[in-house]
């Protein structure tokens, strides 16, 4: 991610890796892993194939457009060890929700990683749902939107551990409801849940 916007906004990459947005330390930028079409399935692996997806995304206006710009322009993403072809891009343009709030449901494509002091948190762990909500409410705070309420688990998928530079990250998919904002969902689509969106965590399918 920061390779990306490095190609078109060196200021911008630098101080997103450094400082963070506005003074707080999270990143409001999001990506979902590659999403590999017909790879065969193998226990403990992960597959590829030819083809397939990945999502990049900022509810930031200013970083979404070095991010399509440095999209637009990239012919080779490296996810890891394995290097993608870029075959072409698409922005999403789903409808956008208006402005005022009601009750929706969110799911996620990608494990939520939260985490209570330094351990790392499940769904129907003590304190997940209140740093859920605490990470909720930083990011509307950092977009000044109206934050969130009421955020509850509805269902959640298999503990899931990864290793990212050299450091575990455990979280699980989930499936929330909570009383939003229209204008903060649509923003948190194009960011994600819980902690490390941009390593390509908590991603809202």
């Amino acid at each position: 991610m920061y390779k990306l916007l490095n190609t078109q906004d060196k200021a911008l990459a630098q101080t997103l890796h450094d400082d963070g947005w506005r003074g707080k330390p999270l990143k409001p930028v999001g990506v979902a892993g590659p999403q590999f079409v017909g790879a065969p399935r193998g226990k403990g692996v992960y597959s590829t194939s030819r083809d397939g997806p990945v999502w990049f995304g900022s509810p930031v206006p200013e970083i979404a457009s070095v991010l399509v710009r440095a999209l637009a322009g990239t012919e080779e993403l490296a996810w890891g060890s394995t290097r993608l072809r870029v075959r072409g891009i698409a922005v999403d343009m789903d409808a956008a929700l208006p402005a005022g709030e009601g009750q929706v449901e969110l799911e996620t494509m990608t494990p939520v990683i939260l985490k209570h002091e330094g351990r790392n948190l499940l769904p129907g762990d003590e304190h997940y749902l209140d740093r859920l909500q605490h990470n909720l409410t930083h990011k509307a705070d950092i977009l000044g939107l109206p934050a969130p309420r009421g955020v509850r688990v509805l269902e959640a998928g298999p503990r899931r551990r990864f290793t990212v530079r050299g450091a575990p990250r455990i979280g699980a998919r989930v499936r929330v409801v909570m009383e939003a904002d229209g204008r903060f969902v649509n923003a948190i689509r194009s960011w994600g849940l819980g902690l490390d969106t941009i390593q390509g965590f908590g991603w809202v399918r």
